[in-house]
């Protein structure tokens, strides 16, 4: 896992930015604010979100979504096992929240070993935070975990989506999930007063 006071490449934040996006419109669509993308070699090719709810599938989660949709366009181009695997092992994964338990397992199956994410999961994490699916003895193994990743840009993106979520505390139709995440998002404001300095905020 990577030092929390270590300084992360521009292209990590860029990434987190567009787990961000994936987040907000999993919000407005009254989602768990969950967002990911999984890049290889510098470029995005799959992103998803959060979609339990829509689905009315527990196992929907962000990090899942992306991996089908890369699945599915392999399969249509008749990809064989070892082509997958290899293709697998040289992409990471960007997530606004360390992946749950089921989810960092099925990374670790599939050989995604860099995962980066924005905050911690203290409930059902699988890369630290409860398990350490990182640091098994299994191959292959996820690292490279870089909690803490945001800049003010993503601080104030972090507001809107709390903002949304207290707007809509008294609407019968948002999901409850979406409210108990309110926490989460509380919790990161404690943990971003760590890296506030008097010229900005320290990475």
């Amino acid at each position: 896992m990577s030092s929390l006071g270590e300084e992360y490449p521009d292209d990590t934040l860029t990434f987190m930015l567009l787990a961000m996006e994936q987040a907000k419109v999993a919000i407005d669509c009254l989602e768990v604010p969950v967002g990911c993308v999984i890049v290889e070699d510098g470029k995005v090719i799959a992103s998803g979100r959060n979609r339990t709810t829509e689905t009315r599938n527990a196992t929907r989660h962000a990090e899942m979504e992306a991996i089908d949709t890369l699945l599915e366009q392999w399969r249509e181009k008749r990809l064989s096992q070892s082509e997958v695997a290899k293709t697998f092992s040289k992409c990471k994964l960007y997530v606004t929240c360390e992946p749950c338990i089921m989810c960092a397992a099925a990374l670790s199956f599939i050989g995604i070993k860099e995962v980066f994410y924005g905050c911690g999961n203290d409930k059902f994490g699988g890369c630290g935070s409860i398990l350490s699916l990182h640091s098994s003895s299994s191959e292959p193994l996820i690292s490279g975990g870089a909690p803490r990743v945001f800049t003010s840009r993503e601080i104030l993106m972090l507001q809107s989506l709390i903002g949304l979520l207290l707007n809509r505390q008294h609407n019968e139709q948002c999901s409850n999930k979406v409210l108990d995440f309110l926490k989460v998002c509380t919790s990161l404001s404690s943990i971003l007063q760590d890296f506030k300095t008097e010229s900005g905020w320290k990475l």
